[in-house]
Order: structure tokens, then sequence, then C-alpha cells
């Protein structure tokens, strides 16, 4: 409530009053806390290659926000998976699947928050199904799973497993073993396999029911 107060207390962290300006005029509790959730993802991007600042969920009392840092993509895999065998615990208020704006607030989804359980995991699988061939065309439409991880560990809260069916699900994507066959099941995906957009990709015909 006093904006100066606050910037003092951040400009250690080089938060300016600029940063803090979406916050104001927020009209309630979960507004707030998606905005404060990116400031701080923000703020601390330059501490380490791999950040993770999630809330920790306390719907009538004080809000803090466990924050992790690492330096290899696995770690944050690991850390992703405790937080998914703690659910309930947590809470994200952002996108569950994989995106450059996995902060992006969205005013007409206030209410609703990843929080880790069984009943957002198949959302978050849904969602990845359509943003990993995204993220692999960006990179030229093939990639190394391991250099996937490098580029997607700091865009999602995803569980591994989800991360996986997830390469799986979408039709115009496939995984090669290290020796060029195709991978059949997700729970074998290793590090030096590689994602690929197929060549021939799917499409859906649109029937006129006029016609």
């Amino acid at each position: 409530r006093d904006p100066r107060a606050l910037q003092t207390r951040l400009s250690h962290l080089g938060i300016t009053s600029n940063d803090l300006t979406p916050l104001d005029g927020m009209l309630n509790k979960n507004e707030w806390l998606a905005i404060a959730e990116k400031i701080i993802f923000d703020a601390f991007q330059g501490c380490a290659p791999f950040v993770s600042t999630f809330s920790i969920n306390n719907p009538e009392g004080w809000q803090y926000w466990l924050i992790h840092f690492s330096n290899v993509p696995k770690a944050r895999q690991v850390y992703n998976d405790v937080l998914h065998d703690n659910s309930s615990h947590q809470a994200h208020f952002g996108r569950s699947g994989l995106s450059l704006n996995m902060f992006a607030y969205d005013p007409d989804q206030t209410n609703t928050m990843y929080m880790f359980e069984e009943s957002d995991r198949e959302n978050a699988v849904n969602e990845l199904a359509e943003d990993i061939p995204r993220l692999v065309e960006d990179f030229g439409d093939a990639m190394l799973v391991g250099d996937f991880y490098n580029s997607a560990y700091n865009l999602t809260p995803s569980h591994s497993e989800d991360i996986k069916t997830g390469m799986f699900r979408n039709p115009d994507l496939e995984v090669l073993t290290p020796n060029g066959n195709l991978r059949r099941k997700a729970n074998t995906i290793g590090v030096g396999d590689t994602l690929r957009i197929k060549s021939q990709k799917s499409f859906h015909i649109l029937w006129n029911q006029n016609t």
C-alpha cells in the first residue's frame, strides 16, 4: 500500500518505480499476485540460468514465494516435480504450458490459477502439445531434447512427465533416438534424443454443412 516504501525495500534488486507501476490500482488479491510474481521473476533473471518463483498458496493469510535458483535444467526439472508432489501448497498465476509469456497476466482469467494438481496437469499437457512444436520450429525444425530443456525450463511450471507427454501428443512432432529410430514411448525420452517437425504435417478438412 506504500509504493515508496516498497521501492526502497526492493531497490537493491534493481527494481525501479516503473517496474512497480503495474501494481497500482490492482482490484483484487489474485490480480496483485499475478503482477508481483512476474516482477519477482524478472528481477531475479540475472541471478541464475534457471529461476523459479511460485507463490505459496495461503488464501487466508500472508502470501509468500518459494524461489529456486539453479545452473542446469535438470535441477529445475526436479524442482518442478517436487512442486507437483506437494500440490495445493503452491500457486502460479499464468500459463501452464510453454510460453515466453508464462507470466502474462490475463484480466479475464484472474481466478484461474495453476495449482500443480492432477486436474491442472491435463490442461498443461494440451497446452504443451501446441507450444512445443513452435519452439522447435523457431530452432530450425529439429533440436536435441537437451537443448529443448535448456530453452524451455524457464518457461513452464509443468511436470517433467507432462512435458514428455506433450511431445507425443502433437501429430506434427516426432522424437528420434540417437540412432535415428522413432521413439515410441514418452517415458523413455532422453536428453540425447531429437525433436523434429514431421516433413508431412497433419491438416484438418473443414466441411461446409450447406453443401
